[in-house]
């Protein structure tokens, strides 16, 4: 048995769910998992994931594919189509922290992440040892004002064709919109902040001097606009007069690495539909 995930994305009208449904029992599909959402039953976008399983010898890949294409034409709607068999490849970029970076290679290690990790790159070494215990290549690419043009070159050289989506693991350097642009895949990042609080230097001290009773971490798809992609996770937990600011970066990382390791694992289960500036992550 094989499994696939479809994603639809369109206009909402009367009968789509039953179309597809019908669709994927013609093609000798068993639909495993499906769920839906709409913005508005009244003209509002909807959205779909269906997870099915079919037998590889009574369903050729691009004979389905065609088939999928007709009917989701006739609904005038987007639509993508996954096989978990086709195992993604991982870039992952990294600074000095290596909480993030270590939540990763530990869930890689055991299975919990489907994904390959071809390399790690870093502006920093003091990770490279941790990486190459994982049996991972490391790059450690410096990055100084003068040479970032140069070092962003450097870096898309590796990671053209090497990856299909980038996960920054608390990489403390911004990505300029022309590696963006050339690089084209997705990028995830982890926001060491409920967004839209807290940005920029020292947000564990901004918090505690602003007294909150809430802190959290934000992973969100990366976008030329800093710190203002799509969100995909939202991790929360409440904190008291009692803390100060140790303790509540302390919290902030174990939010921090659950909340980006969560996102990739979204990711990699296509779950997540991206809509406008939005996302659709279905549980």
């Amino acid at each position: 048995m094989e499994t696939a995930v479809l994603l639809v994305q369109c206009a909402d009208k009367e009968g789509i769910v039953a179309k597809i449904s019908e669709f994927l029992f013609r093609s000798g599909t068993n639909i495993i998992q499906s769920d839906q959402h709409t913005t508005d039953p009244r003209g509002g976008i909807f959205f779909m994931r269906v997870e099915f399983c079919f037998e590889k010898a009574i369903r050729e890949r691009g004979c389905f594919e065609r088939e999928c294409e007709k009917i989701c034409s006739e609904l005038e709607a987007s639509w993508q189509i996954f096989y978990p068999t086709n195992t993604l490849n991982m870039g992952v970029f990294v600074s000095k922290q290596d909480h993030c970076l270590y939540e990763l290679l530990y869930r890689w290690r055991s299975g919990d992440l489907a994904v390959n990790i071809p390399f790690v790159i870093s502006n920093h070494s003091q990770v490279e040892d941790l990486v190459k215990h994982f049996g991972i290549p490391f790059y450690h690419l410096p990055i100084t004002p003068e040479d970032k043009e140069i070092q962003e070159r450097k870096i898309l050289e590796i990671v053209k064709g090497n990856s299909d989506f980038l996960v920054l693991a608390r990489y403390m350097q911004i990505l300029s919109a022309v590696f963006l642009s050339e690089y084209s895949g997705d990028v995830i990042n982890i926001h060491h902040s409920f967004l839209p609080s807290f940005k920029g230097a020292n947000p564990y001290r901004q918090a505690y001097e602003r007294g909150v009773k809430v802190i959290g971490a934000t992973a969100h798809f990366v976008t030329e606009d800093l710190d203002e992609g799509p969100i995909i996770e939202q991790l929360v937990e409440r904190v008291s007069h009692r803390d100060n600011e140790a303790t509540m970066r302390r919290k902030g990382k174990s939010l921090e690495k659950h909340a980006l390791s969560n996102a990739v694992s979204h990711y990699l289960e296509h779950r997540i539909i991206r809509y406008l500036n939005r996302t659709v992550v279905f549980g």
